[in-house]
């Protein structure tokens, strides 16, 4: 499964599908700018990363990001449905978290809200908000995979984010991740339910490379093992 292709049948399932009537709308500029991020993603995406664009419907796109290792979400696949609006690059592209109806991060919300500064969805300084011109799409997904599917998500709270190196703080993030821990489980079930389309490849493969690491894991945290 190549981590960037692009597809001819358009997501049938694509959050955003209904979202704008036809690219030929769009000026040849923005165009130009979809296919400049379609290049860097294809060069340079992550090991962990997965996109697929359509180039009948070039405003929308679906990614996957798989857990990191040391962190609660080791093993999940995380999807994601972004469009590119009309006034891009603008503007940030707008994000859609397929969340399965769990909370598994303090920025990724049960309705599919993507909290994060780079989107403009979420304080930040003003080299961390989105800068028309140069930041990326490239850089949306590595900032979701480093600064939200992180080891210690509870410290994403801002009134959490004081505690972090205390004792208290220690055991709130332990917490966290425990029940953080078994939410990515459930939306691993969730997933492999109702695989996204076009990416139902990536996923039966993924969970049948990964069972046996997986349900170890799962055996370890019943016996007590940190999270």
């Amino acid at each position: 499964f190549k981590n960037f292709d692009t597809i001819e049948e358009c997501f049938a399932d694509h959050y955003y599908l209904k979202s704008q009537s036809s690219i030929q709308q769009q000026p040849k500029s923005w165009a130009r700018k979809v296919q400049e991020e379609w290049e860097i993603l294809q060069k340079d995406l992550p090991e962990d990363i997965f996109v697929r664009v359509c180039e009948t419907r070039m405003d929308i796109l679906r990614a996957a990001i798989i857990g990191a290792q040391g962190t609660p979400y080791y093993d999940g696949l995380f999807f994601f449905d972004i469009s590119f609006p009309s006034n891009y690059p603008n503007v940030p592209p707008t994000v859609h978290y397929y969340s399965g109806g769990l909370r598994i991060n303090p920025n990724l919300y049960e309705s599919g809200h993507v909290c994060l500064s780079l989107l403009n969805t979420w304080a930040g300084s003003q080299k961390e908000l989105w800068i028309p011109g140069v930041s990326t799409m490239l850089q949306v997904l590595v900032s979701i995979q480093a600064l939200i599917l992180n080891a210690n998500p509870c410290f994403n709270e801002p009134g959490y984010k004081s505690m972090e190196g205390t004792q208290r703080g220690d055991m709130m993030s332990s917490e966290y991740n425990e029940t953080t821990a078994l939410h990515s489980l459930q939306t691993m079930v969730y997933t492999m339910r109702r695989p996204p389309k076009h990416f139902e490849e990536l996923v039966f493969g993924h969970f049948r490379r990964r069972a046996y690491r997986i349900l170890s894991t799962c055996r370890a945290y019943m016996e007590g093992a940190p999270v």
